[in-house]
């Protein structure tokens, strides 16, 4: 059987990155049983439902799976998301390292490496005073990670300015796009902020410096991004997915606890015709204000399609809280727009959204473009309407609807929150790129790209395929230390 190893696993606060580490860890475990995995979950401030989920999550893992609650630290906000995130988890270092002091008392088997996400690349620092490599998984695109590192390396080694490229017209030749990308559109806008930018980019530096980089894609969607990490001075790449958390089940509420909101969604979905409905929601952090809210229903009205909508209230303004249903969606809602439309449509707070994008009547997803839903929307064979909001979710809508051509556009250089530039958009432009999405010759071939991408995803992941030799090969790394 050979002598069992250890990994620490050490997530981003915030739900999306853990689900997708946990899925990770549980193929690891799954693929050879000689692994084991711990995984440190830090609290957000804010976030008041962490346990709950986390007893959830911890009930659907085998039992190679342990989860260690890290004590809650406060970090104060920042102008930068980025550099609250850096300060949060940078408090927490002296955690980690007695959190993996605590295993080694208890006799866990020999620590193999730690896994840190993304954005907790300061903690390989822990991994070299343990004496451990340090991976990366990075829960993001192949194309948004060689982006990061070319910028990164723009601007350390040859000196660029990229504050230059706020109000620049500028198209930029990035080696992981075979598109020119409009700097200023389509860039996150932490580059152009000066703490934001200095930790982004400090992440591509760290990121070098580990023993290897675990990717969220599969070869056969990103070709080009994954072949261009060799060339930008990453380390070893590993591209393990699509992991995404399809097995999840489809009537539980945000908490982990049955939901007869869960329960009426599907039941709904149940009686429409097949791939009639679009569906609109926009991640664990997405919200529009009441403005904005009356833009979108009027343009599902005048679209005539039948839609659920995900419609979330956006956090009381200097709060750093995540979005809550609305007690009464009717206030923010054109006055009259719930009845006019109750026979062909519904609008929801929270949503099941991997049971809904699995769901036979969904024919098209209005969407902020994060990975994960990203992922999922393959995976189910969805075609989107690219509508993102923040961090790298401009790329993430540039890949989809430019490069790949399995999206349309809404919007792609929304940017939510701004003082000034694409912060709102126009009914007439929602209801265009739902009818573009739903309707016509383009639809239904654009329908069919997305269903071969959605054959080729489920394929990475089988015995032999890309990823699934992807995962092997890290695992003899690993086993080799």
């Amino acid at each position: 059987m050979g002598t069992k190893s250890h990994l620490v696993f050490i997530p981003s606060p915030g739900l999306g990155h853990l689900v997708s580490t946990v899925e990770f860890a549980k193929l690891l475990v799954d693929h050879d049983d000689r692994l084991s995995v711990t995984v440190l979950i830090m609290k957000l401030p804010f976030d008041s439902e962490v346990d709950s989920r986390v007893k959830s999550l911890a009930a659907s893992v085998a039992a190679g799976i342990r989860f260690v609650i890290l004590p809650r630290r406060n970090a104060s906000p920042d102008t930068s998301r980025l550099a609250f995130l850096a300060h949060f988890i940078e408090s927490h270092k002296a955690d980690v390292r007695e959190a993996v002091a605590d295993l080694h008392r208890c006799g866990s088997p020999q620590l193999a490496g730690l896994v840190v996400d993304m954005f907790c690349t300061t903690m390989i620092e822990v991994a070299s005073d343990l004496g451990v490599p340090s991976y990366v998984f990075f829960t993001s695109s192949a194309a948004a990670l060689s982006l990061i590192l070319h910028l990164q390396s723009l601007q350390d080694e040859h000196h660029m300015d990229l504050t230059g490229l706020e109000d620049s017209d500028a198209e930029l030749d990035f080696p992981g796009f075979r598109n020119p990308l409009p700097a200023a559109k389509f860039l996150p806008s932490e580059i152009f902020m000066n703490e934001g930018r200095r930790q982004l980019l400090s992440h591509g530096l760290r990121i070098r410096k580990t023993r290897g980089i675990l990717v969220n894609t599969f070869t056969e969607l990103e070709p080009r991004a994954v072949e261009a990490l060799a060339g930008l001075g990453a380390p070893a790449v590993y591209p393990v997915g699509p992991i995404v958390n399809i097995k999840v089940e489809s009537k539980k509420g945000p908490e982990g606890n049955n939901s007869p909101q869960g329960f009426e969604i599907l039941e709904w979905l149940g009686q429409q015709p097949d791939a009639s409905v679009v569906f609109l929601c926009f991640g664990s952090l997405g919200s529009f204000n009441e403005d904005q809210a009356k833009e979108i229903a009027r343009a599902l009205e005048q679209s005539g399609c039948r839609f659920l909508w995900s419609l979330r209230q956006p956090p009381a303004k200097g709060k750093m809280e995540a979005p809550s249903d609305y007690a009464n969606p009717a206030e923010v809602l054109p006055e009259g727009f719930l009845d006019r439309t109750a026979g062909v449509g519904r609008v929801i707070g929270w949503a099941p959204q991997v049971a809904i994008l699995g769901h036979q009547a969904i024919g098209g997803f209005v969407s902020h473009c994060g990975w994960n839903s990203t992922l999922e929307t393959i995976w189910f064979g969805v075609p989107v309407a690219a509508w993102p909001q923040y961090a790298e979710q401009q790329i993430n809508a540039f890949e989809l609807v430019v490069e790949l051509s399995l999206a349309v556009e809404i919007k792609m250089d929304y940017r939510r929150g701004l003082a000034k530039g694409s912060n709102f958009v126009t009914a007439n432009e929602i209801e265009g790129g739902i009818r573009k999405l739903m309707e016509g010759e383009e639809a239904r071939e654009r329908r069919k790209k997305v269903k071969e991408a959605s054959e080729k995803s489920r394929k990475a992941l089988m015995e032999g395929g890309s990823s699934y030799l992807s995962l092997a090969r890290f695992i003899e790394d690993v086993r080799r230390q």
